[in-house]
């Protein structure tokens, strides 16, 4: 019997404005009646802790510019340097859905103070995201609900059953966020990006994307060659892979990243495996089925902790080493039958806040992923591709298989084409790999630089999602780039 959790098959003001002049040479290829986009004035004010705060109008549906249009909120970083600015980098953390208002606020932990003196950072929450114009899907209480349900996929009842409350989930995704549902593909967003370059000034676009901000900067470039200024992409999803074949590389990124974990949880003193690393993930296999049969409490009785919770700890805490003292411990006291530092863990996964709720904008990762990878309601494919997921490996594998149903269930199917970007024509582009990134493996970042006409490869050594930040030559590279534009040399690793 396949029983599965709904959790797991669905994936993974102050005064005084300023005002930003909106005059700006537009590239030609501009249509007319976009102008007024590019043209617009774009009112500062201040937001508190030294930041700036705006918004940029742009149409829904690029199709008809003249329709209805939505907002994008950017936050402002202002440089810290003497003089004026190199001019202005904009950032998208990832996700998708990740919120680049919230990643600003970060600035001084996320990029270097030769950054922070030559630049204007500017952070901006993608259409469905955040402070935007933001999806809204189920409240946390259903979601509670639905989380807790589990699917015997191997039965006709099952399959039927999870299939239809998918339905629903997207059916209340386009009640509650209305017709921008339509448009909150990749494409879409990069061309609000260059508005949002226009409307500031910006003659090129100086960009700093990470993991799936790669995949939207790749795609600016593909459609404005001509208007690429410096761009980083570090941990790259190579924009050319189907969405079977994207859940398949991550299934292996994991592994990789999780023996890492255990080689390097091994040779200390406090690690709950024993043994060869084969043998601490055939344990790690062993708890996950234990914790299926036998929750363990958490301390909260209606929240006892499964696998579902120990899965998702794992899965966060490859992201970066730093979690990794972190899941050790939580690990050897469920081995004691104590899950409170477990669902913990959980919970920050699931990025719950402090009273237990989901963010408002939850759905915003799968639906735009969705509109960007086209998928069919085939149940077999499915299975198949699940069942493959699974043989590849037991720890993750079983938990990264059906998604497929959540897409194809939308109002919404996606149109998109999954194809190699060249991007012929635009200067250099820095792409990074890390040689052991769950999220974004290592051979993501080759295939993206490869396909590139102007692609420059730069290669981490190292554990964790993206490099940019972990102290390597990958850091210097990069600051030299973006603030004097020199290019390093292709291949560069370190």
């Amino acid at each position: 019997m396949l029983a599965v959790a709904a959790a797991l098959v669905v994936g993974c003001a102050a005064p005084a404005p300023m005002i930003q002049p909106g005059s700006v040479s537009l590239d030609g290829s501009t249509p007319a009646e976009l102008e007024e986009f590019y043209a617009q004035e774009v009112e500062w004010t201040e937001c508190g802790g030294g930041f700036d705060c705006a918004s940029v109008v742009v149409p829904m549906n690029y199709a008809d510019p003249t329709g209805e249009t939505i907002e994008i909120a950017v936050k402002r970083f202002n440089h810290t340097g003497d003089g004026d600015a190199v001019g202005t980098m904009f950032i998208n953390p990832g996700g998708p859905g990740g919120s680049g208002v919230e990643m600003v606020e970060s600035t001084t932990s996320y990029f270097s103070r030769e950054l922070r003196e030559s630049y204007d950072i500017v952070g901006f929450d993608p259409r469905g995201v955040g402070e935007s114009h933001g999806v809204r899907c189920y409240t946390t209480e259903q979601l509670d609900e639905w989380y807790a349900k589990l699917y015997d996929l191997e039965t006709d009842a099952g399959w039927d059953e999870y299939v239809a409350d998918a339905t629903a989930y997207g059916e209340a995704c386009l009640e509650n966020t209305g017709p921008l549902m339509e448009f909150l593909d990749t494409i879409s967003a990069a061309k609000d990006l260059d508005i949002l370059r226009g409307a500031l000034g910006e003659e090129t676009l100086t960009y700093f994307g990470f993991s799936y901000g790669t995949f939207l900067g790749a795609h600016y470039a593909e459609l404005f060659p001509s208007r690429v200024g410096r761009l980083v992409l570090d941990g790259a999803v190579d924009p050319a892979l189907s969405y079977a074949e994207l859940t398949a590389g991550q299934n292996e990124g994991f592994e990789v990243a999780y023996r890492s974990y255990l080689a390097d949880c091994l040779e200390g003193a406090a690690c709950p495996f024993t043994g060869t690393v084969d043998e601490a993930w055939e344990r790690t296999v062993q708890l996950l089925e234990e914790f299926a049969a036998n929750p363990i409490d958490s301390g909260d009785p209606d929240r006892p902790v499964t696998d579902g919770e120990l899965i998702s700890a794992i899965i966060m805490s490859m992201y970066s080493p730093g979690w990794w003292p972190t899941l050790t411990e939580a690990i050897t006291l469920a081995m004691e039958d104590d899950g409170t530092q477990l669902l913990q863990m959980a919970d920050i996964a699931a990025d719950l806040d402090d009273d237990g709720n989901y963010p408002e904008d939850e759905g915003a990762f799968q639906l735009i992923d969705c509109l960007d990878y086209p998928v069919t309601l085939d149940r077999a494919e499915i299975t198949a591709n699940a069942e493959a997921l699974a043989a590849e490996n037991e720890v993750f594998g079983p938990y990264f298989g059906y998604g497929e149903v959540g897409c194809a269930t939308l109002p919404f199917q996606s149109t998109a084409v999954r194809e190699p970007i060249t991007a012929a024509g635009a200067a250099p582009i820095l792409v990074i790999g890390t040689t052991r990134d769950p999220a974004t493996p290592h051979a993501w970042a080759e295939s993206m630089a490869g396909q590139l006409e102007s692609g420059v490869f730069l290669s981490h050594d190292g554990d964790g999602h993206t490099a940019y930040g972990a102290g390597s030559c990958i850091d210097e590279a990069v600051d030299a780039f973006l603030v004097e534009g020199t290019v390093p040399e292709d291949g560069l690793s370190c």
